[in-house]
């Protein structure tokens, strides 16, 4: 399966294919939650996800995460979630509307990529932007992880083909006949892996 757009690029005036943003629609902890838990100790709204456990909450954030890709004209991008702490996440949700507002907050990534294995979950900065456009995030670069290693250094634009097509399958496998496809992650990393995903992530703790 192979989705894209066509654009001219800014930089050398050749027309290219766009790859579509691989975004989800929830964290891995909204995702791995029963649907009876749904209902009664979660809440997802637009950009936010809250979690309601007997000892703690859980707040999560929606943002974007680039993903350089080498010898490229455009970048590849992921929709991805990061878990806050209650006075960041307090901070954000006050100033959604909010732009002018730009600060940093320090998150933890929320959700598992395919590709990668996660033993633990990676640190991340949180950058809000003006304009209220969604946060911006980038691993901590000392973090010793394949995931970080990739971000940093680059992929090439094969690896990003394969990336883009490898979700498009895994979203056309899982989708409802007749259903029109689309190009969100959705819940398609949840679909038949939810029960078996390891609770890797970080949650904030008090």
């Amino acid at each position: 399966m192979n989705i894209s757009i066509k654009f001219t690029c800014s930089c050398c005036g050749k027309e290219h294919e766009e790859w579509p943003s691989l975004a989800f629609s929830s964290p891995d902890n909204y995702d791995c939650l029963s649907p009876d838990a749904r209902e009664t100790i979660a809440r997802l709204e637009g950009d936010f996800c809250i979690v309601h456990h007997p000892a703690q909450t859980d707040r999560f954030i929606r943002c974007s995460l680039n993903q350089k890709v080498n010898y490229s004209c455009q970048d590849l991008n992921y929709g991805l979630w990061v878990s806050l702490s209650e006075k960041s996440y307090d901070d954000y949700l006050a100033n959604f509307n909010n732009d002018n507002h730009e600060t940093t907050y320090f998150g933890w990534l929320c959700n598992g990529i395919p590709g990668y294995n996660f033993d633990s979950s990676i640190p991340m900065n949180v950058f809000t932007q003006k304009g209220n456009l969604r946060p911006v995030i980038e691993p901590h670069e000392s973090f010793d992880h394949p995931f970080v290693k990739d971000y940093y250094q680059g992929i090439t634009k094969d690896e990003a083909d394969r990336r883009v097509n490898q979700m498009l399958d895994l979203i056309e496998a899982i989708a409802d006949p007749g259903k029109k496809k689309n190009i969100s992650i959705a819940t398609a990393t949840v679909a038949g892996e939810a029960e078996r995903k390891s609770k890797w992530w970080k949650v904030w703790k008090y």
